[in-house]
Formats: C-alpha cells, structure tokens, sequence
C-alpha cells in the first residue's frame, strides 16, 4: 500500500470547515517549486481525493493556502487584510499517510501533521 497526502481547513472565525477555500500543491526543489494541482475544498473543508495518492514520492511539498479570497469570498470585512497566502511547506520522509490541517481565522493559523 503506498502513502497518500490529504488536507482539511478549518475557518476558526466560524467554528466550521472551510468551504470552497483554493489551495495549490507544489513540490519543492531547491529554491524553486514545480506546481502539482489546483484544488477546492469541499463543504467539510477537505479535498474530494487526496493530493497526492499513485504519483506519491518523497521529498519537500508546499501547500498554499488561499484564505484571503475565502475569507472576501464569505464576507469578512477586514479593513486591512493580514493573511492572503498560507505557504505550509513540509517534508514526506515514508510511505505513509500524510494528513496536513490548517486551522485558520484572518489574523492567525496553526497546523501540525495528522493522521
């Protein structure tokens, strides 16, 4: 059985998942990137397959997390936004399940590996 890396967002403002958020997956090489897949979350703020799963390979990955344009999306006013971009970059060393969550607000987020 090979790995698979997924993701979940959580809007922390809200209490709920964070619903049609734009997220890109990058693979990382050196100090440049290559650009693996444009994606959407779901109504449960995940992805409906996971990023990654058959072309599954280990090394240095970026999520880049669109939460500005969700957060004008829904309606927050903030007078001067703080975050637009959320870069989550990461290492995959096994051949496991990689499960990355960012649970954000406009002013703040945190992630950790899940499982």
């Amino acid at each position: 059985m090979g790995g698979a890396l997924t993701t979940h967002v959580l809007d922390t403002m809200h209490g709920k998942p964070a619903r049609g958020m734009r997220l890109e997956l990058h693979f990382v090489h050196g100090d440049h990137t290559h650009h693996l897949l444009d994606s959407y979350t779901n109504a449960d703020g995940r992805v409906d397959q996971p990023l990654l799963s058959d072309e599954f390979q280990q090394g240095e990955y970026e999520i880049r997390f669109h939460v500005g344009q969700y957060f004008e999306r829904i309606g927050v006013e903030i007078e001067t936004p703080f975050l637009d971009v959320v870069p989550i970059r990461f290492t995959i060393s096994e051949d496991k399940h990689y499960h990355v969550p960012l649970l954000v607000s406009p002013f703040a987020y945190s992630t950790y590996r899940g499982s």
